[in-house]
């Protein structure tokens, strides 16, 4: 049985002025991001250019360039951006209030110095009205304790979300920060073929985006949302009926516009046992898809996974 956990291991993040650190952190993280997607090879998904939560932030984890390793990790405990290289190399980029262009321009300055000058693609992706990582030049707020609060809402959320991913023993994504819409995502897979996306994200080929879709999937995640932070679920394709499914807990929604469950996370916060209020939601809108589309869910599903304990039906 779940122990209940006190919301004080949930940060209060209707308390802070988020917006201006996520939004700064969403397009540094891009920076970063194509880094690792330019010198890494395409694995399905797009699901080599993640990052993944630390325990001081959040990582790429080791990139190769020529035979050499080196890894970024925004490193938020102490307000940098640690480029390491495993010959003991070191550079850092001060996390503080400056333009994208200054974070751009510093980032790659310090690639350069340790001999891993890469080009990257100099537009955001999945942000609409974007302006260049070299030309995006106004001055940009960022609060250090926002950008720890939100991070460690992360590490509360991954650690259900991790609850959530052993009740799955079918093809399952990591549970990773994707840098497209700064969201922690985990999908699941039915193993059936889906129709072409139709793309359209701006500034991501269509390719990608096919690509990414290019399978039946039922995903859920964490991103800062439109107006707060917020855990989504969606399908695709979309079954006929998910947007009148019955979704569980009753402050969870659906948006019309993002074609999404919503569910927010002050709602998950302010709950008698938050663990519980979003297990509850993931399973919830899992179940929505699964029976609808409909998947084989005996073959794809198993109890919750406990530590150090093989599963009876391994």
């Amino acid at each position: 049985m779940m122990s209940r956990t006190s919301n004080n291991s949930w940060p209060d993040l209707a308390a802070l002025n988020l917006r201006p650190t996520t939004d700064v952190l969403h397009l540094w993280s891009q920076v970063v991001g194509k880094v690792r997607l330019m010198l890494t090879p395409w694995i399905n998904h797009s699901w080599q250019a993640t990052f993944y939560l630390s325990g001081r932030g959040f990582a790429t984890g080791p990139i190769y360039a020529g035979g050499r390793a080196f890894e970024i990790e925004f490193d938020l405990l102490s307000d940098v951006l640690r480029i390491d290289t495993a010959a003991g190399e070191t550079r850092r980029v001060k996390l503080e209030a400056l333009s994208v262009a200054a974070f751009y321009d510093a980032t790659m300055t310090a690639l350069a110095e340790l001999g891993l000058a890469v080009d990257v693609h100099l537009m955001p992706c999945e942000i609409p009205d974007a302006i260049a990582f070299d030309e995006d030049r106004a001055l940009r707020a960022y609060d250090p304790e926002a950008a720890r609060a939100y991070w460690r809402a992360m590490l509360q959320v991954q650690r259900v979300f991790l609850l959530f991913r052993s009740r799955f023993i079918g093809k399952c994504s990591p549970i990773h920060l994707f840098w497209g819409s700064f969201d922690l995502a985990v999908t699941r897979f039915s193993g059936r073929d889906a129709p072409p996306h139709p793309g359209g994200m701006p500034h991501v080929p269509n390719a990608v985006a096919r690509e990414a879709y290019c399978r039946e999937v039922s995903s859920a995640g964490f991103w800062p949302g439109v107006e707060r932070p917020t855990f989504y679920s969606y399908a695709y394709p979309v079954p006929a009926g998910f947007n009148l499914a019955r979704v569980e807990p009753d402050a969870a929604m659906f948006d019309v516009q993002l074609g999404e469950f919503l569910l927010s996370y002050d709602a998950v916060r302010s709950s008698a046992d938050p663990d519980t209020a979003l297990l509850v939601f993931l399973q919830s809108t899992y179940e929505a898809a699964a029976n609808l589309a409909p998947w084989e869910r005996s073959r794809l599903e198993r109890a919750q996974g406990r530590p150090g304990q093989v599963p009876e039906d391994a």
